[in-house]
C-alpha cells in the first residue's frame, strides 16, 4: 500500500501542477495538492483520518454543486468531453471538474481505508 499511496501522491502533485494554466488554478491546485500531500503522508506511515473525512465531506459538497450540470449532460446525450483539451462549451469544463472531484473522492476513500491498515493505528 505504501507504493500505491506513493504513486497516488506523485500523480496528484502532477495533477496540481497541470492545473496552473486553468482559469481557476487556486481551487484545483489546492484540491489536488492537498490530496497529493495526504497520499504522501499516508505512504510515509502518517495517518490523518479527521483530515481525510473533512476532505471527503467537502468533496461531497463539491460533487453536489456540479451534480445538476452532470445530470443535464447525461440527459442531453453525453456529448464528448474529450474532443480537445480546450473546453469549447461550458458543460465540458463542468463535467471534467465533476469527474475530477469523483476521482478525488475515490482516492480519499482509498486513503482512509488503507491508512487504517497502518500498524499501530
Amino acid at each position: 500500500m505504501k507504493i500505491t499511496n506513493g504513486i497516488l501522491a506523485a500523480l496528484f502533485i502532477l495533477f496540481a501542477v497541470l492545473q496552473l494554466n486553468d482559469p481557476d488554478p487556486w481551487v484545483w491546485v489546492g484540491i489536488y495538492g492537498a490530496v497529493g500531500i495526504l497520499c504522501g503522508l499516508t505512504a510515509g506511515g502518517y495517518y490523518f483520518p479527521k483530515a481525510m473525512l473533512g476532505a471527503m465531506l467537502l468533496t461531497f459538497f463539491g460533487i453536489g454543486w456540479y451534480l445538476p450540470d452532470f445530470m443535464d449532460w447525461l440527459q442531453t446525450g453525453m456529448t464528448s468531453i474529450t474532443t480537445s483539451m480546450k473546453a469549447e462549451t461550458p458543460h465540458v469544463e463542468l463535467i471534467r471538474e465533476c469527474l475530477g472531484l469523483v476521482l478525488v473522492l475515490a482516492t480519499l476513500i482509498w486513503l482512509y481505508w488503507s491508512g487504517k491498515r497502518i500498524p499501530n493505528r
